[in-house]
Formats: C-alpha cells, structure tokens, sequence
C-alpha cells in the first residue's frame, strides 16, 4: 500500500508544472502594477472580481490542458488544421502584438524592481536578459521547469507583504463578496486590464504547448487538471494580497495613480522596511520569470502552428526558428526599456487592457474547438464550461465597448 501511495505520489509530481508555472507566470510585472494600481486607486472595490475570476481562470486553463492531453497538439496548431491559415494569421498576429508589449512590461519590471536597490537598468537588464536566454537556449525541459517552478515559490512574498501591512479584515471580506462599481472610465478600463492580466491569450497557447512538450498522457490528466487548479488558485491569491498591500499603503493614506515601486516605498513603515524589500523582490521575480515565458510563449506558438521544429530540449541547430522568434522578443523587450523612457508604468497596464480586450478572441476560438467530437471525442465541455466562458467572453466585449464609448483610447 505505501509504495502505491509513493508511486501514485511521484507520478503526479512528474505531471505537474506546466499548470503552476503558467499561473505563477501571469503574475508579471504589468500584472502586479495593475493590480497595485487598483488597490491605490479604487481600495478593495475590485477584489470580487478576482475571487469570479479565479473560477472562471482555471475553467479556461483546464480546456487548454485537456485540448493539449486529448489531441497532443497545441492551440495554434489546432487553430490552423480546423480554421485556416487566414484565421490563424490572425489571431497570431493579435497575439505577437500583445506579447512583445507585455514583454517589454517584463523587462520593464526587472529594471523597476532593482532600482528599488539602486541597481541600474543598464545593469540590470542586460545581465537578465543574458541569463535567460542562456537558460532557455542551453538547458533541458527539466532543467527549465525545476528553475521556473523555484521562481514560483517566491510569489509568497506578496502574502507576506499583505499580512505587513496589517489591513481591516472585515472590510476586505466584505469587498470580496459586495459587488462595487464605479462609473467612470478609468475604473472600465483598469477592470478590463485586471481580466486581461488574470486570463492572459498568452496563457492558453504556453500551456498547452507545454502541456504537450512534457508529453502528458491521458491516463494521467487528473494529475495534471489539479496542476491547473492548483495554479489557478496560487496565482489569485496573490494577485488578492497585492491588491489588499496597495490599498492600504496607498489608498488608506492618499489615494494616487501610483507605480509599483511606490508602492513598494509605501510599505517601508510596515514590518520595519522587509515589507518593501519583500514586495520589491516578488516584483523582480515575476518580472524574470514571465521575462522567460512570454517570448518563449511566442516562440512555441508561431513554431506549432507552422509546422517547425519544437522544444526546449532541442538545440538550437535542431529547431533554428523556435529559438530565433525567442531571441528576437528578448532583444525587443531589452531594446525598448533601454531607450530613454521617463515613465513605461502606462504601457505596462495598457498591454494587460490589451490582453483583455483581445481575449474574447482567443476563447471563441478554444469554445468552437473544444466542443467538436471529432478533435475532443468525449472530452468535450461541459454546459456548466460553456456558459462561464461564453459569459467572459461577452461581457469583456461588452465592457471593451463601454469603454470606448466612454472615453475612447485616451486613457
């Protein structure tokens, strides 16, 4: 009995990873800023739509695995088999649009979070974006993954963060549960950006991918469905305790249109200074490891979907265009944040209202292949999934509609 119990414990540690590290991944720098951005500016009026969020999160993640496990191939690639290369252009040409911005957010985030501790982006971003490519250009799956899931566990920093800070708990229980709107623009616009940061495109196409390079099998996928929920309800949890950290170094104090590191110096008060060394490392760690995954995201989804060779195990000379689009976002990313930018804080957030306004996209696209019997056979959804999903999608485009009537791109 024990060495079943220890069998069917280290098979299911062999299948987790891809669920958590993306989770954790979306966790990135333009994610903590928006969400910092919402608790300076609106308090705790936006954590009802986190925990709504967390469901709907992990819904979509585990459409993407189970598509992945089912048919072994990853979304761009079914993308093109069953709706053409015209449709697939499309929806990776909105996807490298909104990729290349957030990994500039990341590389953004890596400069901000150091220069907390007077280390100087020139510095900085040069030496990480050197690391990163080394690691993912010289290393194995499993070398990357147990270096991605170590990053991940460094994401407790902003709980800590949140417990320093010391907020009133009866009213963050209240916030989560009493739904509360504001009616100007700003307001649509950052809750569109915390969906787009929470259920990122980029985020159904890496997971897959990934889910498909480790091989899972489907004998295994119930290991592999708790991976993703596992990680979907890390990731929120974090984002929750951000918001909460922000809202009361900030906007319990004066409320402002504040960056993360402010609100990282907003902290020293509390715990005698470790809450704003902890928030500033959490920012850099998010910022290294979505730094990694977005061009690598790119990388495996532009390659699956055209047919070329795949995977961080391979060489370079094995898989050329996989590892060029991955160095060509890396260089993007570093080139853009070295340029003499006086503020990226707002690009950082408006590439996660990016993020959510092209979502629908993606998800109608996942929703019309997940329910075709011939690609899923008798893993298709379920009417509870359909309607969650269907229902985010619509009411993003209702929201992105609202906006723009609202205030237009003036943000």
């Amino acid at each position: 009995m024990k060495r079943f119990r220890r069998g069917r414990l280290l098979l299911m540690l062999a299948v987790i990873g891809p669920g958590i590290i993306t989770s954790a991944a979306d966790n990135d720098a333009g994610g903590i800023v928006t969400y910092s951005k919402a608790g300076a500016l609106y308090n705790y009026d936006l954590l009802w739509v986190i925990i709504l969020l967390t469901f709907v999160l992990a819904m979509v993640q585990e459409m993407c695995a189970r598509m992945g496990v089912v048919t072994q191939k990853g979304l761009g690639e079914l993308i093109r088999e069953n709706f053409g290369v015209r449709w697939t252009m499309f929806a990776l040409g909105a996807l490298l649009i909104a990729n290349l911005a957030t990994t500039v957010a990341e590389f953004a985030g890596i400069a901000e979070s150091l220069q907390i501790f007077g280390v100087s982006k020139y510095i900085s971003v040069p030496i990480a974006a050197i690391g990163l490519w080394i690691l993912i250009v010289k290393g194995s799956f499993k070398i990357v993954e147990r270096v991605f899931l170590g990053l991940s566990v460094l994401y407790a920093t902003y709980i800590v963060s949140g417990f320093m800070a010391r907020p009133n708990w009866g009213e963050v229980l209240h916030a989560t549960y009493h739904p509360t709107f504001h009616s100007d623009p700003k307001f649509m616009f950052l809750a569109i950006a915390v969906i787009g940061t929470t259920i990122a495109p980029w985020m159904q196409f890496f997971l897959q991918a990934t889910v498909v390079d480790k091989g899972t099998k489907l004998s295994n996928y119930k290991y592999q469905k708790w991976d993703v929920y596992i990680g979907s309800l890390l990731t929120d949890v974090v984002s929750f305790f951000i918001i909460v950290a922000a809202a009361v170094a900030v906007y319990h104090t004066h409320p402002v249109d504040i960056t993360s590191s402010q609100v990282a110096l907003a902290l020293r008060p509390f715990a005698k200074g470790y809450a704003e060394a902890l928030f500033a490392i959490g920012l850099f760690n998010a910022s290294l490891l979505a730094a990694a995954v977005l061009p690598l995201s790119t990388a495996y989804t532009y390659s699956e979907a055209f047919g070329w060779e795949i995977g961080v195990s391979r060489r370079f000379s094995e898989a050329p265009i996989f590892f060029s689009i991955y160095t060509f976002c890396i260089l993007f990313g570093v080139s853009v944040v070295l340029l003499p930018w006086k503020n990226l804080i707002n690009l950082m957030v408006q590439a996660q209202a990016v993020n959510g306004i092209l979502l629908p996209v993606i998800l109608i696209f996942m929703l019309k292949l997940i329910n075709r019997k011939d690609v899923m056979g008798d893993y298709t959804n379920s009417r509870v999934y359909n309607v969650a999903v269907w229902a985010m999608a619509i009411i993003l485009i209702l929201m992105t509609a609202g906006w723009l009537l609202g205030m237009g791109m003036g943000y």
